[in-house]
């Protein structure tokens, strides 16, 4: 398994946690306020190209991170799904971006530096993280007058790799590529706008360019591990918890938490579509098995911490699959129907005579009952009511960590 990102409350309790996030951000303001983040004629600078300052320290933060976290991935280091990785909504990203760009040429902070600027004692500063405040208390109060508008061009967990569908270590190398041409070409600016004597400047700028096109270069080579390979590494402690029947929950067991106001359950059926339109419990989603790799990113933004995953295919087959694929992608909080769709009508549709086992065995991963009509969910057994049956089970059910967002950027 992947250490990292470390489970830091696990490790050093809460307030040792909390030290390091203090840590953390003293660290982050303190690198900005000595590039001289906390001046706002010098933020400006860069919109008249006479002080590309800020252009250079945070690209080369961007950059220098990229290839540390795919670098630490490629080598099994770090799971890239653990990493939280902001909601893309486009359009409201498009003009929220340009308000706060006005703001930042206007008045020369963003709401980051406009904090490190009250931190240093400078009036400027003050006014602009009280502007913030005061925008982000405007947002909150009127978010619902326009929140159909906000949700439409939301495309989830979004990254470059899936707009052009790329492999990682290519858009490592284009965008490391994409920052050393704009850092030329920032010092270019410079010295025709700002009169800036280029020969000043530090040579061992040319060696760290080399070492982060490097470093690049060996991401792409080494190359990113496939799902295949995560599970290779889960293999000798997940395989366990699938022979012990530790992640198999009974029919009688997801009935109830059905109804269970303190858990966001949500049940993935991944067989194929002529089995679910037979027959399907009420309120599974489709998502067959060939299906499942490319919804990953969006499981992974589930928004409850106390989101359950319960899968389920005819027997256990399909389900056991989709379950070591999800662990390997890191998604938290799986189980799987034990005896799959035949066990749930064995337990539930005893009452429904229209439902019948069929006389000779099935095969492997079928269903050994017949219907007659593909009716889905709206036979009595696809949504049985709890009230009606008293059955025993072991609870398997167990809420498990999953990580939070985080911030980043210049806000």
């Amino acid at each position: 398994m992947a250490p990292f990102p470390l489970p830091l409350e696990a490790l050093l309790t809460k307030g040792g946690a909390y030290l390091v996030y203090l840590l953390i951000g003293f660290s982050f303001g303190y690198a900005l306020e000595i590039s001289g983040f906390a001046i706002s004629t010098k933020l400006a600078g860069q919109f008249y190209f006479k002080d590309m300052t800020v252009l250079k320290v945070m690209f080369t933060a961007i950059v220098v991170a990229m290839v540390l976290i795919f670098g630490a991935t490629a080598l099994g280091l770090l799971d890239f799904n653990l990493i939280w990785v902001n909601p893309t909504y486009l359009w409201p990203g498009i003009v929220g971006g340009l308000i706060m760009g006005v703001g930042f040429i206007v008045g020369g902070f963003c709401p980051g530096t406009s904090l490190v600027s009250l931190a240093t004692f400078k009036i400027d500063g003050l006014f602009f993280a009280l502007g913030s405040l005061f925008g982000i208390f405007v947002f909150g109060e009127t978010v619902d007058l326009f929140y159909e508008w906000w949700n439409d061009s939301y495309f989830g967990r979004l990254t470059l790799m899936d707009v052009f569908d790329l492999p990682s270590g290519v858009v490592v190398v284009l965008v490391v590529l994409m920052a050393l041409f704009m850092f030329w070409g920032a010092e270019k600016l410079e010295h025709i706008f700002g009169k800036k004597d280029l020969t000043k400047e530090p040579k061992w700028r040319y060696a760290a360019a080399g070492v982060l096109l490097a470093g690049a270069l060996a991401v792409l080579l080494i190359g990113q591990p496939t799902t295949a390979d995560k599970w290779a590494r889960l293999e000798p402690t997940k395989e366990a918890a699938l022979q012990n029947r530790e992640v198999q929950v009974s029919p009688a067991e997801l009935l109830a938490t059905t109804t269970d106001t303190q858990v966001n359950l949500v049940m993935l059926d991944v067989r194929d579509e002529a089995d679910y339109n037979l027959f399907h419990i009420r309120g599974a989603r489709h998502l067959p098995l060939s299906q499942l790799a490319a919804a990953i990113p969006q499981l992974l933004l589930e928004p409850a911490a106390n989101t359950v995953y319960v899968l389920m295919s005819n027997d256990e087959t399909a389900a056991t699959e989709a379950w070591k694929v999800m662990t390997a992608e890191s998604v938290p909080n799986l189980y799987i129907l034990e005896g799959g769709i035949n066990n749930w009508l064995s337990t539930f549709a005893v009452n429904e005579p229209e439902i019948q086992a069929t006389p000779t065995p099935a095969g492997q991963d079928r269903l050994v009952y017949t219907f007659p009509a593909a009716l889905g969910d709206r036979y009595d057994a696809a949504d049985p009511s709890p009230h009606e049956y008293e059955l025993e089970y072991t609870p398997k059910i167990k809420l498990q960590t999953k990580r939070g967002p985080s911030g980043g950027g210049c806000g």
